[in-house]
């Protein structure tokens, strides 16, 4: 198979929600000596774009969403296991989760797997996380970034309350 059809048909597995054929194409990617993240970036991730827009424009709903961003997770986390960590380009490291009281994580989901197949150190720490635990991961971690995501408006003091918190540390 050639490259274009490869990621093509990556592609067409994350938007047709095929978990068996999508990890079938990352082991035929590495028999055949296909970087592995080149096919995650362009191929698998260009599906999940795809996947996005149907979601903005009503042509698919959450289940749908939230089903095929675990097929992407699951690529992803296959990919990921493969390569030796030098291979993968480092473009900053982020703390990532949602914040306490907030049992939402969807998007933080969806979020966290796209940034790794952009190269990025991804630290999920969940959901409900308590405000303190983001700012120690980042330290511990050194953290180029924190994402802190929140649902509800109820919720989102929390975000302030990090903030508070890293104003606290600097």
């Amino acid at each position: 198979m050639d490259k274009k059809a490869l990621l093509e048909e990556a592609a067409q597995t994350i938007i047709e929600a095929e978990e068996d054929r999508a990890l079938e194409i990352v082991a035929e990617a590495e028999d055949a000596g296909f970087d592995l993240m080149e096919l995650l970036a362009d191929g698998f991730s260009a599906g999940m774009r795809e996947v996005g827009d149907m979601f903005d424009t009503g042509e698919i709903f959450l289940p749908e969403l939230i089903f095929t961003s675990e097929i992407m997770k699951a690529v992803a986390d296959k990919i990921e296991s493969k390569l030796d960590k030098s291979q993968i380009r480092n473009n900053g490291v982020m703390v990532i989760g949602t914040v306490a009281g907030d049992v939402h994580d969807i998007g933080k989901g969806i979020v966290a797997a796209l940034l790794k197949t952009n190269g990025m150190e991804v630290h999920d720490l969940g959901r409900e996380v308590p405000a303190a635990d983001f700012v120690e991961k980042a330290k511990e971690v050194n953290a180029d970034f924190i994402g802190s995501s929140a649902l509800l408006t109820t919720t989102m003091t929390e975000q302030r309350l990090i903030e508070e918190l890293l104003d606290k540390k600097a």
